[in-house]
């Protein structure tokens, strides 16, 4: 099924869990260089980032997101987003964090969902969220599913509509940018159909093992990110 020019997707921003949120620091400023910028507490899901802007001329409004279970929020009464609930994810990470996932921008995340939909996908219910930040109420639309899983070992994104603001507008530049994302899967077939359902053209697949690896510039240079199929 093609996609319309109205549903094309494109990379929003890489997901970097951490078991902790001070964890997800040390290893930011150990691997990349540069303290992440600030970030917020999501209150529909019981967890808080940091955020670090990666935007270059191909991927203008792309940052890299790291994100932790809050210990101080109370527990929501369902699953969180991004597998986080999920206790071998969560022992993978003790050891340090990992890029496990990456979301797409919708205009409307709606007709991208319907169009996974048709291919037997089911991304998760469209869900309202929102965070407070200095430059006011930060809100979007993202996809969820009610067993809070990722899909294709991280690799089949998430959806998102953002409102009115966008986080990348007010992160300072750092100096880091995306150069490329690239995935491998056993399905490839599949996930090349669902990426091409919702106009995602930013993502290079291969088939092989499950893998999501970002290349990201640097201070220090270039840096490798790999998810590992986690």
């Amino acid at each position: 099924m093609a996609s319309s020019s109205s549903a094309a997707a494109h990379i929003d921003h890489l997901v970097i869990a951490a078991h902790s949120l001070a964890q997800g620091v040390a290893w930011c400023e150990a691997v990349l260089g540069v303290e992440p910028g600030p970030g917020g507490e999501h209150p529909l899901m019981g967890t808080h980032n940091r955020l670090l802007a990666l935007g270059n001329g191909t991927h203008p409004n792309a940052y890299l997101e790291i994100i932790a279970i809050n210990p101080q929020a109370p527990a929501p009464g369902h699953r969180r987003w991004f597998d986080l609930d999920d206790p071998g994810l969560q022992a993978a990470l003790r050891d340090a964090p990992r890029l496990i996932h990456f979301v797409a921008q919708c205009a409307d995340a709606a007709q991208a969902s319907r169009a996974l939909s048709a291919h037997g996908i089911d991304r998760g219910a469209l869900r309202d969220a929102s965070r407070q930040t200095a430059q006011g109420l930060l809100e979007w639309k993202i996809t969820v599913r009610e067993d809070g899983q990722r899909l294709f070992n991280g690799v089949l994104p998430t959806l998102i509509q953002w409102g009115e603001m966008h986080p990348s507008a007010s992160l300072p530049d750092r100096g880091l940018r995306l150069q490329s994302l690239r995935a491998t899967h056993p399905q490839a077939k599949e996930l090349r159909a669902a990426c091409a359902a919702i106009g995602l053209g930013q993502l290079a697949v291969k088939e092989g093992e499950a893998n999501l690896s970002a290349l990201l510039q640097t201070r220090k240079g270039p840096v490798v990110l790999d998810s590992g199929g986690l």
